[in-house]
């Protein structure tokens, strides 16, 4: 081997020995987690008023107005990669089962679905439920938290299921919970701090027998017509009831009001009185299967109910008025006072859950996380089909709800004059 041969050989070697060491000095590679870590387990929940789950939000503002689609949202051809909801927490489950009592109010079983989501959870969960008042107006349940706070007994609502107006004026009355699935509820349907969050929306329609009443109406103004004489039924009394205090702001809207003046929707009513036309009693849809109300003023989702309870006997149909289409949100919230606070929190889980969430839409309901349920496919076509197209419905604000309830409430007596009765 020559010098310069040597030379290159010696220097290689160096190399190749400098190499190794650094090769064996470097620290070993760190595995890649195939998993996200496990989530942190939820405190265990207190009968204190303050969240179990994520702290409030700082930033958020506190909702002015409801959810504004103006058409219920279109079924998407695919899932997309939206991530699905958490699990309820199992101490949550727990402190539920301990308590064994759900104290709910102003509930049907053919509104919404409830009378399965009743059931369903009940069985889930081994929770007996004490119903109290199911035929109860929005204005009953915020009484009956009144009368009973100081009651730990069964005539003490745990939650409650209100109209929009009722959630924000009344959020003394309530506790503050934020579900596992709160951010899927749309910001304008919530309250920043938990304590109240909306749970479904319809649109105001007019249940029709047409075993009795042929002539279908089609819009309010047809109300008035004489051929309805003794005919038309609100769905409550529109001094306490939120279905019937927007059976009349909706009127408005077809008869020269708007969403900021609904005192046109009371001279509707006082016309369709004056008619004869308006019958004072409160609808159910038992008085409508028996021909006594041939034309319930009801939202969608209860007719469209009424309808497969009839099972074609009567025949009947729901009809969406062409103008002044009113979509109506309903809130939920957990009393101040709530007798099985834990109980509570977990129907509101249930309730917000994709499976709670379903049963509403099985009852015709638009639930509150339907954009997220779409999004995620995991609506099914039988379910999405059944809904109603109920475009052009417009949603009030807050404070046009507030407003609108107070003129309503306050001056039927005195321009429309009828005293509306539960039926004997």
């Amino acid at each position: 081997m020559s010098p310069k041969s040597r030379k290159i050989f010696t220097v290689m070697s160096i190399l190749m020995v400098f190499t190794m060491l650094l090769a064996a000095c470097a620290p070993a590679a760190t595995a890649v987690p195939t998993t996200a870590p496990a989530p942190t387990t939820a405190p265990a929940p207190t009968k204190a008023p303050a969240p179990t789950t994520a702290p409030a939000p700082t930033t958020a503002p506190a909702p002015t107005t409801a959810p504004k689609p103006t058409e219920a949202p279109k079924p998407t051809v695919a899932p997309t990669t939206a991530p699905a909801p958490k699990e309820i927490p199992q101490a949550l489950i727990d402190a539920a089962k301990a308590e064994g009592m759900l104290t709910t109010i102003a509930l049907p079983h053919d509104w919404c679905n409830y009378g399965e989501a009743l059931s369903n959870f009940s069985k889930k969960y081994g929770i007996k439920i004490n119903e109290l008042n199911p035929d109860g107006g929005s204005g009953d349940e915020i009484e009956a938290i009144k009368a009973n706070k100081g009651n730990k007994g069964p005539q003490a609502p745990d939650v409650v299921d209100v109209g929009f107006s009722f959630g924000e004026g009344n959020k003394d009355l309530y506790q503050p919970y934020k579900v596992t699935t709160w951010d899927t509820i749309p910001d304008s349907a919530k309250d920043p701090d938990g304590l109240w969050y909306g749970d479904y929306y319809g649109v105001m329609s007019f249940l029709v027998n047409t075993d009795v009443q042929s002539k279908v109406p089609q819009d309010w103004a047809d109300l008035a017509d004489p051929a309805y004489k003794g005919q038309v039924a609100l769905s409550g009394d529109p001094r306490v009831s939120n279905q019937a205090i927007l059976a009349v702001f909706a009127s408005a809207l077809a008869n020269g009001g708007s969403l900021d003046n609904a005192q046109p929707g009371l001279d509707f009513f006082a016309k369709v009185n004056q008619a004869k036309n308006l019958i004072p009693l409160i609808a159910n849809n038992g008085l409508v299967a028996k021909g006594e109300i041939p034309v319930r003023l009801t939202w969608d989702y209860n007719g469209l109910a009424a309808i497969d309870s009839f099972k074609g006997n009567p025949k009947a149909v729901v009809v969406v008025p062409k103008t002044g289409r009113f979509a109506g949100v309903y809130v939920q919230a957990i009393s101040a006072y709530a007798p099985h606070p834990n109980a509570a929190k977990l129907w509101m889980e249930y309730l917000y859950s994709d499976e709670g969430q379903l049963t509403w839409m099985k009852g015709y309901c638009h639930p509150i996380r339907e954009t997220d349920l779409r999004a995620r496919g995991v609506v099914p076509a039988d379910i999405a089909a059944k809904l109603p197209d109920v475009s052009g419905a417009v949603f009030p604000s807050n404070a046009q709800l507030k407003a609108a309830s107070e003129l309503i409430t306050k001056n039927w007596d005195s321009v429309v004059g009828a005293d509306i009765k539960k039926a004997p």
